[in-house]
């Protein structure tokens, strides 16, 4: 192979001797340091089993690599579990790990020089972590995303960890007894594969393929199907092979960005997308606003009936002919752009082998959907000047007013879940959570999920500064923006102010004297909690902007 490459700085010419004799005792020989070096990152981790069949995966995607002409090179990186971690300070270190994650790629394949990767993918913040790498890189790389969960089955019923989440409310009202609330978690999550509804790891693996940056149909396969070797194989394979022409930058752009916005508010998907997707944007040097999301949203209907707003999991998607079939519904309706992808063909070129379907449930007809409207709205106002995230899917998107219940914190705001303290009708605002003042910007599902267990999902209003999963349901709104430690004017509300949403007028307001409470105002000083939380603290910017710690302007 005569055409220079970036591993040419550490193989070729007398002054790298040393290294390549390094790189010999690893097992290279003279004819490989004329192949592509291709980085392998695996987020393999046996703490969750979003991620802890990845080590397997991570030796047919080398034995892909090689068959592409490629000399493999493995890597490992982190992973925090999001349902793990999910109600207690553990939790803050979750979105602080998609920073780590984006940073230690770029660290490995900048030091070594490496001409390509190719990132396995698991659990929520591995993969736009992955994305972000990539696209600030501007290397020739691959998203390969390890696969959803099978469901698991109670009483014959499938579930899923979200029905784990809503026992525990249940549980806490007295609905259910102890008995029950342990064979829901017993059920819940039957082996390895990332949490199964449409959460964050599945729209955001949705994504990476409407985005381009993940071979069509590669993330389909459940974790444990056959396929799912194949894909790994592929997906090593053609990284190899494009491991000296198209860069990641090239497929995030406008157009591209489109198709993943699209993608995800026609699935009903995770409001953590709208971080992610900025984050990434951001990586790339694209100029995005998180508006796109409110503006595809009344343009497009939810066409995929999945959890947490529908009846069925991402396995049930891939049975009826999954992304491609999702997909092609959404270009035959005018919704997508053709753009290229790593498979090295274009999106519409993918979509239309998209395999026949009789199913019209689990995909509803795009003039029949599942919800008329999107499932994301972007909202402002009183209490949000710079934005937040309201998720509709599965709800009605019209108005909600009530009075302000206030926490500082999320474990004082699911103690009064558990005590059954919260009413149809009340506004909950939990404050003091967003990237700085958690910091992490931790997610409220413990919450959400205890008032959909006793009934009240879309009956109160949630608001945040901080995050919701994906499997959290119900009237919430997230990512408020300026949030409460910078001053912003969650932080002035006080117990029984009157909040109205206007999910159309695009608002939340309070009828309250703003003036005068900021005259009174100070944000209360967070403690320092060492090391890098206090570093992430320092440099993460605001959740309008994808809450990344690499901020310009």
């Amino acid at each position: 192979m005569t055409q220079n490459k970036r591993s040419d700085a550490i193989t070729k010419g007398p002054a790298r001797a040393a290294a390549r004799a390094m790189l010999r005792a690893t097992g290279m020989s003279d004819a490989d340091f004329d192949k592509p070096m291709v980085g392998i990152i695996n987020t393999y981790a046996s703490v969750t089993p979003c991620n802890m069949h990845l080590r397997a995966l991570g030796e047919d995607v080398r034995a892909g690599v090689v068959e592409g002409g490629g000399w493999p090179v493995e890597f490992g990186t982190i992973v925090v579990s999001d349902g793990i971690t999910m109600g207690h300070e553990g939790m803050r270190a979750s979105l602080m790990s998609r920073e780590v994650i984006a940073d230690s790629i770029e660290l490995a394949v900048r030091g070594h020089a490496l001409d390509a990767a190719i990132v396995l993918v698991g659990c929520d913040k591995t993969i736009p972590a992955a994305a972000m790498a990539l696209a600030r890189l501007d290397i020739p790389g691959i998203v390969f995303y390890g696969g959803t969960i099978a469901p698991g089955c109670h009483k014959g019923q499938d579930i899923s960890i979200q029905d784990a989440f809503e026992a525990v409310g249940a549980y806490g009202l007295g609905r259910i007894d102890g008995d029950e609330l342990s064979a829901v978690e017993r059920a819940a999550c039957p082996g390895a594969g990332a949490c199964g509804g449409q959460f964050t790891a599945n729209t955001m693996a949705m994504a990476m393929a409407f985005l381009g940056l993940a071979p069509m149909g590669a993330g389909d396969p459940p974790a444990l199907h056959p396929d799912k070797t194949i894909e790994a194989r592929r997906c090593g394979q053609l990284v190899a092979e494009n491991a000296l022409g198209t860069t990641a930058r090239t497929y995030v752009s406008p157009e591209s960005l489109h198709n993943a916005v699209c993608a995800v508010v026609a699935s009903g998907g995770s409001t953590n997308a709208v971080l992610h997707l900025a984050a990434i944007a951001a990586e790339a040097k694209v100029p995005f606003s998180i508006d796109l999301f409110d503006q595809l949203s009344r343009t497009t209907p939810v066409i995929a009936n999945l959890k947490p707003g529908g009846r069925y999991l991402a396995q049930d998607l891939f049975a009826v002919g999954g992304n491609r079939r999702f997909g092609k519904m959404l270009m035959e309706a005018g919704a997508l752009k053709d753009i290229p992808t790593t498979s090295g063909r274009s999106l519409f070129a993918e979509l239309a082998e998209a395999p026949p379907s009789d199913d019209t449930d689990v995909l509803r007809p795009v003039d029949a959907p599942l919800k008329p409207t999107g499932g994301l709205r972007i909202l402002y106002g009183d209490v949000a000047p710079d934005g937040a995230v309201l998720k509709t899917a599965g709800y009605g998107d019209g108005a909600f007013e009530g009075p302000a219940r206030i926490f500082e914190c999320e474990e004082d705001c699911f103690a009064a879940v558990q005590a059954g303290t919260i009413a149809e009708g009340d506004v909950v605002v939990i404050r003091n959570e967003g990237p700085k003042g958690g910091p992490g910007m931790r997610e409220m599902l413990g919450v959400t999920a205890a008032l959909a267990g006793q009934g009240l999902a879309g009956k109160v209003a949630l608001l945040t500064d901080g995050r919701f999963s994906g499997a959290s349901h119900g009237f919430v709104i997230g990512h408020i923006s300026p949030e409460a430690a910078v001053g912003g004017p969650i932080g002035l509300l006080q117990e029984g102010d009157r909040i109205s949403i206007d999910a159309e007028g695009r608002r939340i307001d309070a009828a309250i004297d703003w003036q005068a409470r900021k005259e009174n105002y100070t944000p209360t000083p967070k403690a320092p909690q060492g090391g890098y939380f206090d570093k992430y603290r320092a440099l993460v910017g605001s959740a309008s902007r994808g809450a990344t710690t690499l901020q310009e302007g």
